[in-house]
C-alpha cells in the first residue's frame, strides 16, 4: 500500500460478512423478521419468505468488486447504445406508440426516454436477472458494508409479496435485488409502481403498461421537467478554458452561448436562462455535452454519469438522431478499482480533495484531477488519461 488512506479503504472493502456462518445468518434474519413485522408485514408472510432465503456467496463477491473496472466511455457507449438496441427501440416505439403517448400525457416523459431506460435496464424486457431477490437482499442485509440500506429493501420486498404483486417463486431479478422490466428496487416499487393496465395489480414483470407508466411516474416524481431535453452534444471554441467543465459548475445556457459554445451543426446554443453543465466524459479529445436539469433527474434513477449520458443519447437515437459528432477516443486506459483508489489516495495526499477513497471516479475525484492538472500545467479536463497516471505514478 502506498499510504494509510488506501490501506483503510481496502480494509473496509474486505470486511467479513456476518452471513458467512449459518448461525450468524440465522440470527440476522431473525432480527430482520422482527423489524419487518414492526413495519406491518404479517408474521406468516415474513416466515414464508425468509424460510426460502439462502446466503449467496456470489452476491458478496459481486458487491465487493463493484465497480471492478472503470470502463472507458467509448467501450461503455458502444455496449449500451449499440446499433441493434437503437433499431429495436425504434421498432418498439411503433409497437407501443399509443401506450407511450398516454404515459407522456400523464407524466410528461417523452416515449424515447421511456424506451431508453427500458433498453438499458433489461434490453427491452429480454433479461430480468435470475437471482431470487429475497436471497440477494438478505445476503446484502446481513453483510456489514450496506446492511441498513438492504435491510430496508428486504422489508420492502416482503411488503411486495404481501401485496401479492408477484408470486414469490417468480420474484427474480438482479444480484442486487432490482426487479422487472425497468429494474426497480423494492422500495422504489412500493413508492412509484402503478397499475397501468387496470387489472388491480402492479406487475412490473409481466405488464408492459404497468412498467412504462411506473417508469414515467418515477421520473415525474424525481422532478422531470416537461418540454426540455436531457442535454445535447456541443462543440467548444478554439482556446476554450476546460476548467469550466465539471458537474459542480453550472451556468445559464445563454452564458455558454456567449462563450462560443455551439451545437454540432455549428449553430450557437439557445439564449435561455436554463442552467447547464459541461461534461467531458472522455476528456478534451472526446465529445462534449451540455446537460440540463433533466440530466439530474436521470441521475436520480442511477448515479452514474455514463449511465445518464447513455440514456440521453439512446433516447435521441431512438427519436431519429444520428451517432455522436465526436467519437470518444478508443485508446483511453481501462482502470482497475485498485488503480482508482490509489489515484484518489495520492490526490488526497497531495492536497487535492477527491473525497472518500472508494474506487469510483465520481465528481469529487474529477474535480481533484482537474485541480492537479491545473497545478501541473496540463489541460484541466478532469480526465484520468495516461499522462495523468504517469504524473501520479499510478501503475
Amino acid at each position: 500500500m502506498k499510504n494509510r488512506l488506501l490501506a483503510t479503504a481496502l480494509t473496509i472493502a474486505l470486511l467479513p460478512s456476518v452471513a458467512l456462518g449459518t448461525p450468524a445468518f440465522d440470527v440476522c434474519l431473525e432480527g430482520i423478521r422482527d423489524r419487518a413485522v414492526q413495519h406491518g408485514v404479517e408474521p406468516s408472510v415474513a416466515d414464508r419468505v425468509l424460510a426460502r432465503v439462502e446466503f449467496l456467496d456470489h452476491v458478496i463477491e459481486l458487491d465487493r468488486r463493484q465497480p471492478e473496472f472503470t470502463t472507458p466511455f467509448a467501450d461503455y457507449l458502444a455496449r449500451t447504445v449499440s446499433p441493434r438496441r437503437v433499431e429495436r427501440g425504434r421498432e418498439l416505439l411503433d409497437t407501443h406508440r399509443s401506450l407511450l403517448e398516454r404515459v407522456q400525457r400523464e407524466t410528461g416523459v417523452p416515449p424515447a426516454y421511456l424506451l431508453a431506460f427500458w433498453g438499458l435496464e433489461t434490453n427491452y424486457g429480454s433479461y430480468f436477472g435470475r437471482t431470487f431477490v429475497p436471497s440477494a437482499l438478505a445476503t446484502l442485509a446481513c453483510d456489514p458494508r450496506r446492511s441498513e440500506f438492504f435491510t430496508g429493501e428486504l422489508i420492502a420486498a416482503l411488503q411486495i409479496v404481501q401485496e401479492d404483486a408477484i408470486p414469490l417463486e417468480r420474484m427474480r431479478g438482479s444480484w442486487a435485488g432490482a426487479m422487472g422490466h425497468v429494474q426497480f428496487m423494492p422500495s422504489v416499487f412500493l413508492r412509484h409502481a402503478v397499475d397501468g393496465d387496470g387489472d388491480g395489480r402492479r406487475d412490473l414483470w409481466n405488464s408492459v403498461p404497468d412498467a412504462m407508466l411506473s417508469a414515467g411516474s418515477f421520473l415525474k416524481d424525481l422532478g422531470w421537467e416537461t418540454g426540455y431535453r436531457w442535454g445535447r452534444e456541443v462543440l467548444l471554441p478554439t482556446g476554450f478554458d476546460f476548467a469550466e467543465a465539471g458537474k459542480t459548475l453550472r451556468r445559464p445556457l445563454g452564458e455558454w452561448r456567449r462563450m462560443g459554445v455551439t451545437d454540432v451543426s455549428g449553430h450557437p446554443v439557445a439564449e435561455l436562462d436554463l442552467p447547464a453543465t459541461l461534461l467531458l466524459p472522455a476528456g478534451h479529445r472526446g465529445p462534449a455535452f451540455l446537460v440540463y436539469p433533466n440530466f439530474n433527474v436521470i441521475l436520480g434513477w442511477n448515479r452514474s454519469e455514463y449511465y445518464a449520458l447513455a440514456v440521453g443519447h439512446l433516447a435521441d437515437r431512438i427519436a431519429g438522431a444520428g451517432p455522436l459528432h465526436t467519437s470518444p477516443p478508443s485508446d483511453a486506459p481501462r482502470l482497475s478499482r485498485d488503480q482508482v483508489m490509489q489515484m484518489q489516495a495520492t490526490l488526497n495526499d497531495r492536497g487535492f480533495d477527491s473525497g472518500e477513497v472508494d474506487g469510483i471516479l465520481g465528481p469529487a475525484t474529477r474535480n481533484a484531477i482537474r485541480g492537479f492538472q491545473l497545478s501541473e500545467g496540463m489541460i484541466p479536463d478532469g480526465f484520468a488519461g495516461r499522462e495523468l497516471l504517469a504524473r501520479l505514478d499510478i501503475e
